[in-house]
């Protein structure tokens, strides 16, 4: 894919609802809150913004939705998704979750358009075609699937001329299972743009949060995050080493080494200064001995943070 920043921004903690930011990310954001911070972003180049229909339920997108109408849509590359699971029994079930999308969102055309999970790729797929034809959806993308179910959607959408342009998989220092089962390789052989989410973990891999000063209690990401503080110590202490000696955050070194990887890093930003930090970390470059040190000490964590909705990638 052409034009792309080197970091895309992710919105599922903006909002409240199910699946939303007050119940995974102990955050009750409003559009007031994240105004600032979807133009500080704008201002830093970083126009990719990611989202998702079951993202509260809605919530996300509507949110993102008053920016865009406010914004020139020819500025913004924005990223949504088609969740199956959520689908209605209507004859047109992928068009009609694309059009409550796109209302929520106040465009009429999609960059990127997601199958979010692999749930029955011959079923969904082919309902992405005709969006394609018509324009309305400029590129697809396959979240949380496996080589197998790339390569089958991949084979699906060929045969109407078209292909997968993007991956987005669960991807980081603690979890790379994708780079385990030959994705990567894969997208890079195929020019297909790997979106690496979850790169800081929900924020333990961002330095902030020790034993000491754990993730919000009550949360989603406390409750999948706070065991594993005491075993990230040496782990943060030598990225945040790294980081020290390029005037960078133990955050930054997580992006950084996603960049490395050869995917583009998605990152939840609700404030300013996480804007700020997600731009300057698309400028840190890592030496292979800092990515192999980092490298091994997650390894020797013995952590594994696959998600709960997250299939075996192998």
């Amino acid at each position: 894919m052409k034009n792309l920043p080197k970091i895309a921004l992710g919105t599922w903690s903006w909002g409240k609802g199910a699946i939303g930011g007050d119940q995974i990310f102990g955050n009750s954001l409003t559009a007031d809150d994240l105004k600032p911070v979807f133009h500080a972003a704008m201002e830093a180049g970083l126009n990719l913004w990611d989202t998702a229909a079951v993202y509260g339920m809605g919530a996300s997108e509507e949110i993102l939705g008053k920016f865009v109408r406010q914004s020139r849509r020819e500025d913004i590359i924005l990223s949504t998704k088609f969740t199956p699971n959520m689908a209605k029994a209507t004859d047109f079930p992928v068009e009609d979750m694309f059009n409550e999308s796109c209302e929520r969102l106040g465009t009429d055309y999609i960059d990127i358009y997601w199958i979010h999970n692999p749930t029955d790729a011959p079923k969904w797929v082919p309902g992405l075609i005709p969006l394609l034809k018509s324009g309305k959806v400029k590129s697809v993308g396959v979240s949380n699937h496996n080589l197998d179910q790339i390569k089958e959607a991949n084979q699906i959408l060929e045969k109407d001329g078209f292909g997968i342009s993007a991956v987005q998989n669960h991807f980081s220092l603690l979890y790379r299972a994708s780079e385990d089962a030959g994705i990567i390789d894969y997208c890079q052989d195929n020019n297909i743009t790997f979106f690496s989410y979850m790169v800081l973990e929900q924020g333990a891999l961002s330095g902030k949060y020790n034993t000491q000063n754990p993730l919000p209690e009550g949360s989603g990401r406390a409750k999948s995050y706070n065991k594993t503080l005491p075993h990230l110590e040496k782990l943060i202490s030598k990225m945040k080493d790294i980081g020290e000696s390029k005037n960078a955050s133990v955050a930054q070194v997580a992006v950084a080494w996603a960049i490395a990887k050869n995917t583009m890093p998605l990152i939840g930003v609700t404030k300013v200064s996480q804007v700020h930090d997600a731009a300057n970390a698309a400028r840190i470059t890592l030496t292979n001995n800092e990515i192999e040190q980092i490298e091994v000490l997650a390894i020797e964590t013995g952590i594994n943070t696959r998600a709960a909705w997250e299939a075996p990638m192998t």
